[in-house]
C-alpha cells in the first residue's frame, strides 16, 4: 500500500534559532509586535509499505539516520494512506 508522509522538524526547546531571531528582529522593524518566533522544516513524501505502523517506524529512522539531527532536533511523523486529502498534494 502507498502512503503519504509528512515530517515536521524543529529545534529543540533552548536551542538558538538565528533565522526565526532575524524573522522577529525584521518583523519588529516593520512595527509588527511578535514575539516566541519559532521555525519549522516539513518534508513530504510517499512511500509502500504493508501497515502505518512499518511505514512509521521506517521513517523513524530515517529521521534518526538522515532527515534530522536527534541532539538537536525534535521532529513530528504523520502517515496517511494515499486515497485520504491530507493536504500533501499541490
Amino acid at each position: 500500500m502507498k502512503y503519504d508522509i509528512e515530517v515536521t522538524i524543529y529545534l529543540k526547546e533552548g536551542m538558538l534559532n538565528p533565522e526565526a531571531k532575524t524573522i522577529e528582529n525584521s518583523l519588529s522593524l516593520l512595527g509588527y509586535n511578535v514575539s516566541d518566533t519559532k521555525t519549522k522544516s516539513i518534508i513530504t513524501f510517499q512511500m509502500e509499505g504493508e501497515n502505518t505502523e512499518e511505514v512509521k517506524s521506517e521513517v523513524d529512522d530515517m529521521c534518526q539516520r538522515l532527515l534530522c539531527n536527534p541532539v538537536i532536533h525534535n521532529y513530528k511523523i504523520l502517515v496517511f494512506p494515499e486515497s485520504v486529502d491530507c493536504g500533501l498534494k499541490e
